[in-house]
C-alpha cells in the first residue's frame, strides 16, 4: 500500500486513493467545489490544488492518486497562490448577492472565499448574466450564481438517475441547464440544493424565511416512509422550518426524499389542537377531562379493539397495548391496509439484506413493489449497485418506471409460481447468481391470498439459495413507519379484519383505514394530530403530537431500531401519545407503569429486546411463513398510487399538493392523451 508524506504526516492509504481523501484521513482539509464522495471526479473547479514534490505545477488533489513516497504540501506558497487565482476566477462572473441569498451564511463558495482568496478583483467588465430554469416547485435556481462545478448534473445521473440536467455551451457561453426546456421530475430532486456548493440551487418553498443562525437544529428519525431516513429538523422558535438529512451511510447516505423534505409544511395545516367530543351528533370542544370521562362511560359497557395507524412511535404502540391488554381487548391490529403479514415469523416481515447489503446482492427480483415511490432511498441504493456491477433486475407486477434497466417478467402470482418451479427466464440468473434478492411488496400482500403469495416468495428464496451462511435475499418492503415496531410489539390479536365486529374503536393515528367499514352503532376514539375522514367519523378526539413533537422510537423496514428527539412541542392542547394514553390509563382505573420516556423505554425493551439495541440489525432466524394455497390470477396492485401524498401529513402539505399537480396529474393527462 502506499506510504506518502501530507505536510510533513506521514500516511498509509489503499491502492487507488486520492491525495484529498488521504488528506482527510488525517485530518487535512483541502477546499473544493466540484469534488463530492458520493459523486464521480471531474476535476474542473481546480480549487483542490496541492503542491507535489518533483511535478512542475500545482496538482488537482481529487484527481491525483496517492503514490507511493509522494510528498505533498498543501500550505505552501505555491499552493495557496493557486488556490488564490481559481477563486479570482471563480468570482470573475460572480454576484455580489451575499445578503439576499438563501444560502448566504451556509454557502461554500462564500467560506473558501473568505479562507483561501484574494481580497480585492481585477476584473473590471461587466458579469455576465445566465437565465434561470424552471426545475419545479421545489427546487429554485438563481443561475447566474453557478459555478459550472457539475455536481448537480453528476447527482443527476449517478444518484437520482434522471439525466435531464447537462452542460450547454461552451466557454463563457457555457452553463447548466435543461437544453429542452423541462422540470426535474426526481424523487430526490431536493438533493441537488444539498450539493450545489453556492447558491444557484436552493429550496423554493423555504426561500426568505430563515438564516442558518436563527435555527434550532434537533436529530430526527423520518416517518414518512418506512426507509427510517435520519433528518435534522431546523426550527425558530415553535415552528419547524425545514428538515435536512443527516448522514447515516447504512440506511439513507447522506439523501432524504422529496417527501421528507418538502412535506413539512403539512405540519402546520388541519392540526387538531383540542379535545373534541360528539355531542347530539356534533363535534363539539371539550376539555381532556370531558374527553376522558366519554371514553370511560363507553368502556364500560363495549368491548374495545385497537388499530395503529402508520406514523405512530413505538412508545405509543407498548402504551395501548397495555391498556387495550388491561380492559380485556382481543383485537389489535397494525395492519390497517389488511396485509397479510404474519408476526410470528420476523424473517417474513423484514428487509433481511439490510438496506446497506444491497450493495453485495448480484440480481434482484421485485415482487408487488415499486421501490421508486414506495421508498426512493431502497431504490437509490439499488442504482447504486447496477452502476457499480451491472446487476440483472426482474420485476413481477405491474410495469413501472425505475431508472435502472429492469427485465419485466409478468403481473402476477402465475409468475412467481414458475418461477418458484425454476421455470422462466430469470430462473437461470437467480440461479446462476451468488447472492441473489428478492424484494416482496405491500402490493403482493393487500390481497385474500396474501399469505399463499408470502408462501410462494418464501420458496422462491429457498428455490435459488437465497439464504445462507453469511447471507439472507428475502426481504419485505414495507411503507409505513409504525409497521415492523407494532410487529415487533406484538400488536396484532384476531384476524386482519377483526376491528370491523367490535363496538368500540381506539384510533391511534390510522387515517389510513377505510371508515366505511365501520359498524355504524361503533364508539370510536381517534386519537392524532391531522384532521381527516377517520378524525370526522369519531366520537372522542384526542390531539396529539406529531413526530417532530415528541422523543419517539421508530424501526425502519430492515428492523433497525431508532430514537428520534422532540424539536418542538405541540400546539395547543395536544401531548405527547404515550402520555394521552397513560392520562386515559389512570382515568380507567387501569394505572400504567410507567410515568417518565426512559421507563416506557425499560418497557419496550421488557416486551422485545431488539428495543434495547438502538441502530442495530439482529438477524432474524429463518423459518416457514405464509400458507401455502391456490393463489388468485390477478395481477398484482401498487401500495402506493401517488408518491407525494401517502399520509397525513403530506396530504396537508400545500408544497405536496403542488408537486401532485405538477408531476403526478401532467403525467396521468398525458397518458390520456397518448392513450
Amino acid at each position: 500500500m502506499p506510504k506518502l508524506t501530507i505536510d510533513d504526516i506521514e500516511v498509509t492509504v489503499e491502492p487507488g486513493t486520492s491525495i484529498i481523501q488521504a488528506a482527510e484521513q488525517v485530518g487535512i482539509e483541502i477546499p473544493r467545489f466540484c469534488y463530492h464522495d458520493k459523486l464521480s471526479v471531474p476535476a474542473n473547479c481546480r480549487m483542490c490544488l496541492v503542491e507535489v514534490e518533483k511535478s512542475p505545477k500545482p496538482m488537482a488533489s481529487c484527481a491525483l492518486p496517492c503514490g507511493d513516497g509522494m510528498k505533498v504540501h498543501t500550505q505552501s506558497e505555491k499552493a495557496k497562490q493557486a488556490r488564490k487565482n481559481v477563486m479570482e476566477m471563480l468570482l470573475v462572473n460572480h454576484p455580489l448577492d451575499c445578503p439576499i441569498c438563501d444560502q448566504g451564511g451556509e454557502c461554500d463558495l462564500q467560506d473558501q472565499a473568505v479562507a483561501y482568496g484574494y481580497d480585492r478583483s481585477r476584473y473590471e467588465e461587466e458579469k455576465r448574466a445566465v437565465t434561470n430554469k424552471n426545475l419545479g416547485p421545489l427546487v429554485k435556481t438563481v443561475m447566474t450564481r453557478c459555478i459550472q462545478c457539475t455536481r448537480c448534473v453528476r447527482f443527476g445521473e449517478e444518484i437520482a438517475g434522471v439525466e435531464e440536467l447537462g452542460v450547454i455551451g461552451r466557454g463563457e457561453y457555457l452553463e447548466i441547464g435543461t437544453y429542452v426546456e423541462q422540470m426535474v421530475t426526481s424523487e430526490l430532486s431536493g438533493n441537488l440544493i444539498d450539493v450545489c456548493p453556492v447558491g444557484a440551487l436552493t429550496s423554493k418553498p423555504y426561500a426568505f424565511t430563515a438564516r442558518p443562525w436563527e435555527l434550532r437544529k434537533t436529530p430526527g428519525i423520518d416517518v414518512l416512509d418506512a426507509v427510517g431516513s435520519n433528518i435534522r429538523i431546523d426550527a425558530r422558535g415553535g415552528e419547524i422550518m425545514r428538515i435536512l438529512p443527516r448522514l447515516h451511510e447504512d440506511v439513507n447516505e447522506e439523501w432524504i426524499s422529496d417527501k421528507t423534505r418538502f412535506a413539512v409544511d403539512g405540519l402546520k395545516s388541519d392540526r387538531l389542537d383540542r379535545c373534541y367530543v360528539r355531542r347530539n351528533g356534533r363535534l363539539e370542544p371539550a376539555t381532556w377531562e370531558e374527553a376522558f370521562e366519554a371514553v370511560k362511560t363507553e368502556a364500560k359497557k363495549r368491548t374495545f379493539g385497537a388499530i395503529v395507524g402508520d406514523l405512530a412511535d413505538c412508545e405509543s404502540v407498548v402504551a395501548l397495548k397495555d391498556l387495550m391488554e388491561s380492559l380485556g381487548a382481543k383485537n389489535l391490529e397494525c395492519r390497517q391496509d389488511m396485509a397479510q403479514i404474519d408476526p410470528a415469523h420476523p424473517a417474513g416481515y423484514l428487509f433481511n439484506t439490510t438496506i446497506a447489503g444491497i450493495e453485495k446482492a448480484d440480481a434482484i427480483l421485485l415482487v408487488g413493489t415499486n421501490p421508486r415511490t414506495e421508498a426512493a432511498l431502497v431504490n437509490a441504493r439499488i442504482r447504486k449497485t447496477w452502476l457499480a456491477k451491472r446487476i440483472k433486475v426482474g420485476v413481477i407486477g405491474r410495469k413501472i418506471d425505475l431508472n435502472y434497466p429492469a427485465q419485466y417478467l409478468g403481473a402476477g402470482p402465475e409468475t412467481l409460481a414458475e418461477l418458484a418451479e425454476g421455470k422462466g427466464a430469470f430462473a437461470g440468473v437467480l440461479a446462476n447468481a451468488k447472492n441473489p434478492m428478492i424484494i416482496l411488496g405491500a402490493g403482493a400482500l393487500r390481497r385474500a391470498d396474501g399469505y399463499a403469495v408470502a408462501a410462494l416468495a418464501r420458496k422462491v428464496a429457498e428455490k435459488f439459495n437465497m439464504v445462507k451462511d453469511g447471507w439472507n435475499g428475502y426481504n419485505m418492503l414495507h411503507t409505513q413507519a409504525s409497521r415492523v415496531g407494532a410487529l415487533m410489539l406484538g400488536f396484532v390479536a384476531g384476524d386482519a379484519a377483526s376491528w370491523q365486529k367490535v363496538d368500540a374503536l381506539y384510533l391511534l393515528g390510522a387515517d389510513e383505514m377505510p371508515v366505511e367499514n365501520i359498524k355504524p352503532d361503533c364508539f370510536v376514539v381517534y386519537q392524532g394530530h391531522h384532521g381527516g375522514k377517520v378524525a370526522a367519523r369519531a366520537d372522542v378526539i384526542l390531539p396529539g403530537a406529531a413526530y417532530t413533537e415528541k422523543s419517539g422510537t421508530y424501526v425502519n423496514t430492515e428492523g433497525r431500531v431508532q430514537n428520534g428527539l422532540q424539536a418542538v412541542f405541540p400546539p395547543g392542547g395536544a401531548r405527547e401519545d404515550w402520555q394521552i394514553i397513560a392520562g386515559l390509563a389512570a382515568v380507567l382505573g387501569r394505572k400504567l407503569p410507567y410515568e417518565t420516556l426512559p421507563q416506557v423505554r425499560a418497557r419496550l425493551a421488557a416486551v422485545n429486546p431488539a428495543f434495547a439495541r438502538v441502530d442495530e440489525i439482529l438477524p432474524a432466524k429463518w423459518t416457514a411463513f405464509g400458507k401455502d394455497g391456490k393463489c388468485d390470477a390477478k395481477p398484482f396492485g401498487a401500495a402506493i398510487e401517488n408518491f407525494y401524498m401517502t399520509d397525513a401529513i403530506s396530504r396537508a402539505s400545500k408544497t405536496m399538493q403542488a408537486c401532485t399537480d405538477a408531476f403526478v396529474k401532467a403525467e396521468e393527462e398525458k397518458a390520456v392523451a397518448h392513450g
